[in-house]
């Protein structure tokens, strides 16, 4: 059989990595699509280096642009790839908007789609992710979930049951295949940083880090919490350049330091006290590494990270942000556990199943 994946942002990179391995190892022939979504110098490095997974086969190029903009030029780009390349299946990680715009002109053009991380629901339309969630998965013709939600979230929205799969995280695969190696960088990385005992800190969400309002009273709750626990903060060089004179106002205790390549990353999120964060992925990282997180949404396609791991959902709440932290810093942690099938084989299931159904 001969797949196709498409990837256009950093973490379909994860997801992907563990699917490819898994194929290869069944002598599949494989066709990787590169559509530039997202690129950038540290990307290039984790595709092709730190993930251990070979050069894109086609680079699209598309770059930013308009959620329309984008997903149109994806599209354009994408069709005479696929229509050249003729795969049997394709395989869509995620929900960024080149997920979306493959799995539509595969859809048009009668080409199998297999979505992997399918059923996550925030139920919150006014982010674009959800969007590309909701089309992706109604037109996938084989959809593999992380976890037991996204199996009802698609029940209830029609889907048919034979065609859903539950087979685990993917992202967890990739975490627990490069772990030894964040462990063995982490010494080199903690006398680089000088770190003591710290927290960690993402933001990158344009809800969270565009405007004034919103991000500048979130910059001033963690400058005062870096107070009590120093702050580790890798800023997006767009985040940096719109705020620098701000973020060089705060405590030397908020470090803004350049963003982190995924080991150096991962080895941050296991041994930080505590991390802070609007990213979806981290989230699940955080619940399967043990580490309190806190996350600055009113929602999130993850609750399985806030039923059964370490996450809570803060909001715009500083006051529970500052007790959880402050409990997250004495040592009393919420008790938690790793969700079902986040076990490292949710690739190996993935591609059992791919071979078995025989497309």
């Amino acid at each position: 059989m001969k797949f196709l994946h498409v990837v256009g942002a950093r973490p379909n990179f994860m997801k992907a990595a563990p699917v490819y391995k898994a194929l290869a190892g069944r002598g599949h022939e494989q066709v990787l699509v590169h559509t530039g979504q997202h690129y950038d110098a540290l990307m290039s490095d984790v595709f092709f280096k730190t993930l251990e997974i070979p050069a894109p086969d086609e680079s699209l190029n598309v770059g930013s642009g308009s959620h329309a903009q984008q997903t149109a030029a994806i599209m354009s780009r994408f069709e005479p790839v696929v229509m050249a390349r003729k795969p049997d299946i394709v395989l869509v990680y995620g929900d960024v908007n080149s997920t979306v715009a493959a799995a539509l002109v595969c859809s048009k053009l009668g080409i199998r789609v297999a979505h992997v991380e399918a059923g996550l629901r925030s139920f919150d339309r006014s982010m674009p992710e959800e969007i590309n969630r909701l089309v992706t998965d109604q037109l996938a013709d084989c959809l593999f979930t992380p976890s037991v939600d996204g199996d009802e979230n698609l029940a209830r929205e029609g889907i048919a049951k034979e065609k859903v799969f539950l087979v685990g995280n993917v992202m967890i695969d990739t975490l627990i295949q490069f772990l030894p190696k964040a462990d063995e960088i982490f010494p080199k990385l903690k006398s680089e940083l000088s770190l003591g005992a710290y927290g960690l800190v993402t933001l990158h969400r344009p809800s969270n880090v565009d405007d004034e309002a919103t991000f500048l009273p979130m910059l001033q709750v963690l400058d005062s919490l870096s107070r009590e626990l120093p702050l580790i903060f890798p800023v997006h060089p767009r985040t940096r350049q719109k705020w620098a004179a701000q973020l060089d106002q705060c405590s030397p205790n908020l470090r803004a330091i350049e963003p982190q390549g995924y080991l150096e990353f991962l080895a941050l999120q296991k041994n930080a006290t505590v991390v802070i964060t609007d990213s979806g992925g981290i989230q699940e990282e955080t619940t399967y590494l043990g580490t309190p997180c806190f996350t600055l949404r009113e929602n999130t396609e993850r609750p399985i990270t806030v039923t059964v791991g370490t996450n809570v959902l803060i909001g715009r709440n500083w006051e529970l942000l500052r007790k959880g932290f402050h409990e997250a810093h004495s040592g009393r942690r919420k008790q938690t556990d790793r969700p079902p099938l986040w076990d490292g084989k949710a690739s190996e299931r993935i591609a059992e199943i791919l071979a078995r159904l025989a497309f």
